[in-house]
């Protein structure tokens, strides 16, 4: 089944997205991270739309064809937002499914809580609820990258050699993953200076308060409060950016109803790496109840 290519404006952005399914589906919004695209939902698309959802994955905001946020703002209540306002320009109904990894996950563990009547079921991947991400040595060391995008520098670096940096992280996050044609994607996606910012500023926007906007402060609270929609989370044994230890526990603040899928031999982008796999966790998962 091909991929459909489309355009809507949501939250002030222009999106470029990737879709499949009848137009009358209920709406399965996907929600990719970095430093990936839309693509990295290639396979699962033609999955959900084969069950009837209208499957709709964005480039989110900054990330090439859509545009670079005019406001600047790259804080995750923006991604919160973006999320219900992609909900909205859709014409999405209560039947809406909501599924993210990465970034998207953040968004997910947000827009859940923040506007829950638009999401029936909800699946997030590779960044666990409240992610401790300073809690010990090795995670602290592997999220090094977070620290260096802080600086000045950072985007000169990330530039270099075609974007070698992003090459390397795919491969430490996600060892022995053959990513070239995911790398391909993302070159597209941020090989303009503007876009490469944009990205970076997601991660500068998390360390420094003067980024944020105050307009979008309870989308960003969402982020940290209890969602009730059943929830399915997912996470590769062999993730080399967030360690498998920080999903311990993650069952227990899980509203009723919900799930937690280790999957074994898949680092952290798991969808790419085991897509029949995760796609029918995710499909199993969103035709209960």
């Amino acid at each position: 089944m091909g991929l459909e290519e489309g355009r809507v404006t949501a939250n002030g952005v222009d999106f470029a997205y990737l879709a499949a399914g009848p137009p009358d589906g209920p709406v399965a919004l996907c929600l990719h991270g970095f430093p990936d695209t839309a693509w990295s939902y290639r396979h699962l698309l033609p999955e959900l739309a084969a069950a009837g959802y209208r499957a709709v994955a964005p480039f989110m905001r900054g990330y090439a064809p859509t545009s670079v946020a005019t406001s600047g703002h790259y804080q995750t209540g923006a991604l919160v937002a973006d999320a219900c306002a992609l909900h909205e320009a859709l014409e999405a109904d209560e039947r809406a499914v909501l599924i993210g990894h990465d970034w998207g996950a953040t968004a997910v563990w947000g827009a859940a809580s923040y506007e829950p009547h638009r999401w029936r079921r909800v699946v997030a991947a590779s960044v666990p609820p409240g992610a401790r991400l300073f809690s010990s040595y090795d995670q602290i060391k592997r999220s090094f990258y977070m620290w260096f995008f802080q600086l000045p520098l950072a985007e000169a670096v990330v530039a270099l050699d075609d974007l070698e940096f992003i090459n390397r992280l795919w491969a430490d996050w996600s060892p022995g993953y053959d990513a070239t044609e995911d790398l391909g994607h993302v070159r597209r996606a941020l090989g303009d200076g503007a876009n490469l910012t944009a990205a970076l500023g997601y991660y500068r926007a998390t360390f420094d308060r003067s980024r944020q906007s105050p307009d979008l402060e309870q989308q960003q609270k969402a982020i940290g409060a209890p969602h009730t929609q059943p929830t399915l989370y997912l996470h590769g044994m062999q993730d080399g950016c967030i360690g498998v230890e920080l999903v311990e526990g993650v069952d227990a603040r899980l509203p009723e109803g919900s799930r937690v899928e280790i999957v074994e031999g898949a680092g952290h982008f798991l969808h790419l790496e085991k897509p029949a796999e995760v796609n029918a966790l995710i499909l199993s998962f969103l035709s209960e109840g």
